[in-house]
């Protein structure tokens, strides 16, 4: 017997099922690629709601600010402990090149910001075997896990 479920509906439920993994099993260590001490800028909320729910954040960015009380470093082969999911608040056109460098350092899952879409990185990040969405908020999901 054949069930027919819309491709669209499994996607959906399976990406679900991936954010409540990444939020709750995959790991409280966060790099926040992007992060500054810039409190304008989305990645400085996010890092709070994420610290709010027990994460540790670590920013990433150029400058390697100390951000939310946590030491920064310029990149993230530089970060010198294991690292649970990388959360990238870069551009699209430079998301893909984060999305690798988090794969070479062994992080567990990879984590593409609002706006924030590339297929290919996507297709080459779960294909080495991390978990990953695209296009989502861990502030906005985190809470709704309840």
């Amino acid at each position: 017997m054949t069930v027919d479920t819309p491709f669209e509906e499994t996607s959906v439920q399976s990406e679900q099922e991936t954010v409540r993994k990444i939020l709750t099993i995959t790991g409280d260590t966060w790099a926040v690629v992007g992060l500054s001490t810039n409190q304008r800028r989305a990645a400085y909320g996010v890092a709070d709601v994420l610290q709010r729910y027990g994460k540790r954040i670590v920013p990433v960015h150029p400058k390697a600010e100390t951000v939310h009380g946590e030491p920064g470093y310029a990149s993230l082969d530089a970060i010198p402990f294991p690292v649970d999911v990388v959360d990238v608040f870069v551009n699209s056109e430079l998301a893909g090149e984060v999305a690798d460098q988090a794969v070479a350092i062994d992080a567990k899952a990879v984590w593409f910001q609002l706006g924030v879409v590339d297929e290919e990185a996507y297709d080459r990040t779960r294909a080495a075997g991390l978990d990953m969405v695209m296009d989502r908020c861990p502030a906005i999901e985190i809470p709704r896990l309840g």
